[in-house]
């Protein structure tokens, strides 16, 4: 269970510090913005790898569908040139 922030504590705080008011209280809102992310939203390490894997295949694809392209290309190529070669 998380403790309420006690943002008027905190404003006080960056105030004795020395921060004026407005960038105490723009400290304040970030912290309390940031204290309300839910978690459950952020991605993980498990996350992150299953992405990198997933863009790995999709890479791998491109690269097989170039390779491919290139192949059929090459061989039109070679044979309409031969067609154009025959007596």
């Amino acid at each position: 269970m998380t403790a309420a922030f006690d943002t008027h504590a905190a404003v006080k705080t960056l105030r004795e510090a020395g921060a004026d008011e407005a960038m105490a209280e723009a400290i304040v809102n970030t912290a309390s913005a940031a204290a309300g992310v839910d978690r459950d939203d952020l991605a993980t390490k498990a996350d992150i790898a299953d992405l990198k894997a997933d863009m790995l295949k999709v890479a791998i694809g491109v690269a097989i569908g170039v390779v491919i392209a290139n192949a059929t290309l090459t061989a039109v190529l070679v044979f309409g040139a031969l067609r154009l070669l025959q007596p």
